[in-house]
């Protein structure tokens, strides 16, 4: 059974979503996701033949005129200019559920997150709209996806999906992107909150190769203005999480501690050796829990600006581990949350895509999932890291405790704590919260 306190979706800020909810920003009606991808192949200028896009890349140079200078000669825009609404008609429209149905029956999450991308672009287009183009300069591209927090433990395959969303927070060249997803109920027509996702976009220029300035935002009234202070804190956790990284930054005392007890209950008290080491009960070496997958990287997986689409690298991402959580818990694992997918490079057509997914973390019933993703380049013949994904999974029982054995897998493990600890923080003051009198 789910715990009692994981669902901590929150509905869409009430003020904000009224004043909101009959807009969609120049669409007739909600448009659903291959309206959404319609929409930013006009925006870009995108062939949607392969054998067109170096000649659509290169007539993109000319947009460089509209680039502004400084984000002060800019129009300012409000959070209700970027606000969309989407409909995924599973249940009106049942020739779409194959794309998204699973073996047990539910919706894909690897879809979902296809989906949340697209529309994460989409609405970064709408907030820097260039009045005096049809073509948008500007080349918005996925940074990283901040947090999704999941609060329903299956998606119905054969009822409709909403995705709402907005910009939020506004830096220089960046955005935040809030997004919601609802579900029509199975007996009745009411939409139900499904996750929260989070994401972070950047602009570039017209070739994506140099940042570009963005409208600023301006948050209007308290409501907006707590979303927007909420953004600036959110950007400097991330600076904060980022500076303490294992890969800059000795662990904490607590943290050493940590390590040191797991090899000392690992240790083999027959032979007082530091190099012999005995598995505890209930436990699984963390060499011994890992998965690897190898995708080609075909032009069907481009996006608007021809590099491999970032949700296609997420769908795979999760996959694979939810495929480790499901063979490591020895039952159906569902996904909690998702936090920390920074996109360090793009990743090219034609590329072999290396993934490589490892259990790094456990919890009672819950499974920290590490994928990392690189390139390899056969004629230098380098590894290059393009992603690095970070997945909370849930199984049906208590699963065996991860144990490292090296150095390096214990940074793996350490790291997959402090993850852990950052996407469940939420769940638990929603549980004091409830449980307060």
């Amino acid at each position: 059974m789910l715990a009692r306190g994981w669902c901590t979706v929150r509905k869409a800020p009430s003020l904000l979503a009224r004043a909101l909810t009959s807009m969609t920003n120049g669409f007739q009606s909600p448009p659903d996701m291959s309206e959404v991808r319609s929409r930013l192949r006009a925006i870009v200028g995108a062939s949607t033949n392969w054998s067109d896009h170096v000649q659509a890349m290169h007539e993109r140079k000319d947009l460089h005129i509209l680039l502004a200078k400084q984000q002060e000669d800019l129009p300012p825009r409000k959070m209700n200019d970027s606000y969309i609404e989407v409909i995924l008609p599973l249940g009106s429209q049942p020739e779409l559920r194959e794309k998204y149905l699973n073996v047990h029956n539910s919706v894909r999450f690897g879809r979902i997150l296809e989906d949340l991308d697209s529309l994460g672009v989409l609405i970064c287009y709408t907030h820097t709209k260039h009045e005096a183009s049809q073509r948008s300069p500007l080349s918005i591209v996925t940074a990283l996806v901040d947090k999704i927090d999941l609060c329903k433990k299956v998606i119905y395959p054969d009822c409709d999906i909403k995705f709402t969303g907005n910009v939020s927070w506004v830096g220089k060249t960046s955005m935040e992107v809030k997004m919601h997803m609802f579900q029509v109920g199975l007996h009745d027509d009411t939409y139900s909150p499904v996750l929260d996702a989070t994401f972070v976009m950047v602009a570039r220029d017209p070739e994506n190769k140099r940042p570009a300035f963005v409208n600023p935002l301006i948050p209007e009234g308290p409501e907006e203005e707590e979303i927007f202070r909420k953004g600036e804190l959110n950007k400097i956790r991330r600076v904060d999480f980022s500076t303490a990284s294992l890969l800059k930054m000795a662990p904490t005392a607590e943290e050493r501690t940590t390590v040191h007890n797991i090899f000392l209950n690992t240790l083999d008290t027959r032979t007082v050796s530091f190099r012999s080491r005995v598995l505890p009960p209930n436990s699984v070496w963390m060499e011994d829990a890992k998965l690897k997958g190898l995708e080609i990287c075909h032009p069907q997986a481009r996006n608007i600006f021809n590099r491999i689409f970032g949700g296609f690298l997420m769908r795979k991402a999760f996959e694979l581990g939810w495929a480790i959580a499901c063979s490591y818990g020895g039952s159906r694992p569902y996904v909690v949350a998702v936090d920390d997918i920074m996109f360090q490079r793009p990743v090219e057509i034609g590329s072999l895509l290396l993934l490589s997914a490892q259990v790094c973390f456990t919890e009672k019933n819950y499974i920290q999932i590490r994928v990392h993703s690189e390139v390899y380049d056969s004629d230098t013949r380098e590894h290059k890291t393009t992603n690095v994904f970070h997945f909370t999974f849930m199984s049906e029982g208590e699963v065996p405790q991860i144990v490292p054995k090296t150095y390096g897998e214990s940074m793996l493990y350490l790291d997959g704590k402090r993850h852990f600890s950052a996407a469940m923080k939420e769940t638990r003051e929603v549980e004091k919260t409830t449980a307060a009198p």
